[in-house]
Parts: structure tokens; sequence; C-alpha cells
């Protein structure tokens, strides 16, 4: 969404999408986008194969910034990345973390210690042992400054002397993360942390092959004979801006239990593009699908797919510019926006009102721990009495004096329209002028994340099964705040939920930090939405968990 940012397109076929925690594909109720829920000349393009034939070509609707699983968080990459590796835990068809390369794991009774037991004969895509040596490798990479890996910050606040040995303070004998032997891997974690096994679910806590890296570089992602992984597929096809062929892994631990041998993800930017080649057969299946055309298909198409979502479509206001670093010019822009107008024409009613970035999902107790929280004076429809007297209040009385707002998102249909309501809801309701301005993806977010922007196009698509997946996005200097909102007393509320281990207790202390935040309007929130996507009814097998990740490796073709 980032997972992921979810970017907002995503969401229109999710709903819109984000960075990787962010991105999703745009098109998603996401494509602004909780528990469940070959050759290297082979083209990644044609028309699924018939005859029953294990093969299945699968649209994505935006390009990843990159497929590096210790470098990106950008959830455009999550197809490739959740079907290339595995890490020591992963999710089952219910949306629950069971064991991946680890077998089982032991946790210290001071809850600081996690011993992770690695299968015996773990292998790489090209046949050679992978042991606990290589997750010692690969989280040291993530910990290395020159990596520049986006999901630094979930080792650095939980991992002993991980913030050290980034900053170059402590040594790897130092750092609390060790090869026990070759199948025993045990981290140290400087506070008991109820939820670290769901946190090693991420990508970032994916192996990598340090051969394949040494001899390449960067590089190492840009070609199929480079890309070594441990997942149910290997790469056998990169094809820039085009796609990728992914065939069966036939040294995964897992092997016999996976049927197909052929998975092309195919790049198709253009909605309606993508839909048509759906609806004449070329492909199998499509991650976005037109918000024209959502009605029509939940309603005929066999192939419609409805996941629920852990996730939030909102747009990043830049707190640390002013004006935006006034909480009631943030207000009043909130106060503007009908989003039910939103959901409703543009979004053909995939969503509800969101009135805070952090979504509905996680129960506590048998009770979403988001019941009965305050709506900060949001409602569906815009209240545009209070939003032109938050705006006076703020200075700037009728919009008068206001700067022109700057209003930015990246390329998708779904978030363009999205986009251009918005411009005319804040024209109109607040009087005050708006410039929108587009950008490819990877462009659009460099900046964002360099603070080069006012209003955004953004989202997020929990990266696992826990709130804390959304706090850290509003707190003081972490990675993923890219809206520059700073409260100390809401980062002090963080720092307790991540060491808290009763979970009525945590609970309680989440969402007095999400009253701090969503109080102070920190972002612009829109909906909470959910995964939707078309896959041909002659596909069984396939998973979508909460945090929109589609797993492929139970996938049958049975035509």
């Amino acid at each position: 969404m980032m997972k992921k940012l979810i970017s907002l397109a995503l969401a229109g076929a999710l709903m819109l999408a984000l960075a990787a925690c962010g991105g999703d594909e745009p098109g998603n109720i996401n494509d602004v986008s909780p528990a469940p829920s070959a050759p290297a000349s082979q083209q990644p393009s044609g028309a699924p194969t018939s005859g029953g034939a294990q093969e299945l070509t699968f649209v994505l609707s935006n390009e990843p910034d990159g497929i590096d699983p210790g470098v990106t968080n950008n959830s455009f990459a999550k197809y490739v990345l959740n079907n290339c590796f595995e890490g020591l835990v992963t999710y089952d068809e219910s949306g629950s973390v069971v064991p991946g390369n680890a077998e089982s794991w032991d946790i210290s009774d001071d809850g600081t210690v996690y011993t992770f037991h690695l299968r015996d004969g773990l292998k790489w895509s090209d046949g050679s042992p992978l042991t606990a040596q290589d997750y010692v490798y690969a989280y040291q990479r993530v910990l290395t400054p020159a990596t520049a890996a986006q999901y630094m910050s979930m080792f650095t606040d939980y991992i002993v002397n991980a913030k050290e040995f980034y900053e170059g303070s402590a040594t790897a004998d130092e750092l609390g993360i060790k090869a026990l032997d070759d199948t025993t891997l045990e981290i140290a974690l400087m506070k008991p942390t109820a939820y670290f096994v769901d946190l090693a679910s991420m990508w970032c806590f994916d192996p990598v092959q340090k051969a394949t890296i040494d001899a390449n570089g960067d590089r190492w992602t840009a070609s199929a004979d480079s890309y070594i992984c441990n997942g149910p597929f290997k790469m056998t096809a990169i094809n820039m801006g085009e796609g990728y062929v992914l065939e069966k892994n036939e040294h995964y631990w897992n092997a016999d239990s996976v049927t197909l041998e052929k998975l092309t993800l195919r790049i198709i930017t253009d909605n309606a593009t993508a839909l048509t080649a759906y609806e004449s057969g070329e492909v199998d299946g499509i991650t976005a699908i037109p918000a024209a055309d959502y009605s029509r298909l939940k309603a005929s198409d066999p192939g419609f797919n409805s996941f629920p979502s852990y996730s939030t479509t909102y747009y990043n206001i830049n707190c640390g510019k002013p004006p935006y670093d006034d909480p009631l010019v943030r207000k009043a822009l909130a106060l503007a926006i009908d989003r039910q107008a939103i959901i409703d024409s543009v979004l053909q009613g995939r969503g509800v009102p969101a009135y805070s970035y952090l979504s509905p999902g996680y129960v506590v107790d048998g009770k979403d721990i988001t019941d009965g929280r305050s709506d900060n004076e949001l409602t569906a429809g815009a209240n545009v009495e209070a939003a032109r007297a938050a705006l006076a209040e703020a200075g700037y009385p009728n919009g008068e004096g206001f700067p022109t707002l700057q209003l930015s998102y990246y390329s998708s249909d779904t978030v363009k329209m999205i986009a251009e309501a918005m411009a005319e809801m804040l024209q109109n309701n607040l009087g005050i002028k708006v410039d929108i301005s587009s950008n490819d993806w990877a462009v659009f977010y460099d900046s964002v994340q360099a603070g080069n922007y006012e209003v955004a196009a953004m989202g997020w698509s929990a990266d696992y099964q826990h709130p804390m997946s959304f706090l850290p996005l509003f707190k003081t200097g972490d990675s993923s705040n890219n809206s520059f909102y700073s409260n100390s007393e809401y980062d002090a509320l963080v720092e307790q939920v991540m060491v808290e281990s009763d979970p009525a207790k945590a609970a309680e202390l989440i969402m007095q930090a999400e009253a701090i935040a969503a109080g102070d309007y920190c972002c612009l929130p829109l909906y909470y939405g959910t995964n939707t996507f078309l896959m041909k009814d002659y596909v069984s097998g396939y998973y979508m968990t909460s945090s929109s990740n589609l797993y492929f490796q139970n996938v049958k073709v049975n035509k």
C-alpha cells in the first residue's frame, strides 16, 4: 500500500492503493486500495491455455517500483513477492498466521526472545541450501543504510541494537539477530511485543540470497536468471513494463502441493483494456474493475470476487507545511468533502465513509475496537457550514487569502476521478482555488516521501493483522510518516501499545492514540474499502488476505 502503501488506484478495483503498505492496484476499492478474509525470452502476454493446462494469466494494473523484498514497501509488488518468496511465517486461507520456512518457534518467558526452527532441507530456487544464516544476511541488509529499505523501522523499532547497527554504533555480534545453527534463528527484542509473529509475516522479513546479490548488486531483480527466490514459484521472465512469468519452483519445500505450472503476471495499466482482455478470454483474471462496470459485473460475472480489506483510503496533508500545519485548516478540508457522493458516483457504492485513518476490523473479546469512537465532527456528506467556520477561525474567511491548494495524485483512472471530485468540493465549499497534478506512482511517491506536496492521494492496507500496522503512519520520525504529523502524546501512547501484552489494555491504548491523531485531522480520511477483482470461474484455490495479499500456490485450473 504502501501493503503495503495502498495506492488509491487499487481501491478502484480495490478501491484505491498505497505504497505498501503502501499502494494497492488502481481500480480496486482500495483504487485509492481484516483478517479474511519461462525462458527469459518468453513474453508475459497471450491468451490463457485450454485443455486443462495448469497455466494462468493474471493482469496487474500497475508496475511495481521494485521487486526486492528487502527494499520496497509498494503494494504493487505483492503479487510477485508473496508468490516468489516465503518468510518464517505466512498466511493460510482463513487469514491466520501459520508456519512458513519455520516449522515452529519458541518464545522466552519474558516475551523478548523468539527462536525460530527452520524446516530441514530448505532450498533456494537454484537448488542451493537455504539456512538460518541467509535470514541473518537478509536482515542485516535491511539494516544497511545503502540498501534504502523502506521497512527498516520494522527492525529498528523492535530488535535489540537494530537501530544502533543501522547507525553504525553496534556490530553484527551485538545485533539481536543470530543463527544458532543452520536451522535455528534467534531474534531478541528490546521489549515484549505480542504481535511480533504477525510482523514476521511481512515481506521485509523474507530471506534473500547473498550470492546473487554479491554477484549482481542492485540489478539482481532485473533478470530472471539472477532473481533467486524461495517461494512456491520462481521467476522465468522479467519484461519491464509488460510483466513477469513465474513457474512452479521445484525446490520449494511444499512443491508437491503446488499444481499451477505457470503464472503470467501481465501489466495492463488501462482498466478498460484489462477488462476487455478478461471478457474476451485473453486473460484469466484482473486486479482492477473499472468503476463504471462494477455493478454490472458484481451482478452477472461468476468470477467476481470480494474480500474484506483491513485498509483505509485517505489523502495525506503535509502537516509540516504552512498553512497545513494548522489543525483548523486540516479540519476545514476534511469537513468540506462529500464522502458519500464519491462512494456513490465514482466507486459505485464500494466503500464506507471513513472518519479516521484506522480501519475497522480488529476484534478483541468479540468486539471491534473501533466501535463507538468519535466521528471527529465528520459526516458522510460535506458539512459546508462547519468547514467554512473552521477555515475562518484559521484566518481565511470565505477562503480569502488562502494560497492555491496543490492536490496531487498518481496515475489511475479511479484516483483521477476522485481527485477531480475532491477539487470541485474544496473549491465550491471553501471558496479556495485548487490545482491538480498527477504523475506515475514512483515519481509521485518520491515527492510525497520528500515532503514535496500539499495534499496527496494515499491510503494504507495493513501489512499485518494488528492496528500497529496503522499507528506508525503518524508517529514522529517514523519512516512511514509521510504526512510529517507530530504529537508527543500520540508518540508516547504508540510506544506503550508496542509493549503491552494484554490485548484489552492494548486496545484501550490504541483508541486513545487514534483519538489524538484523528482529532488533530492528521490526514483527510475518505473511505474504508473492500478488495475486489475478477477471476474466471474455472480457476480455484486462490485466496486473498485482508491485507490484500493474493496467493496462487493452491490454484487449480479446471477448464
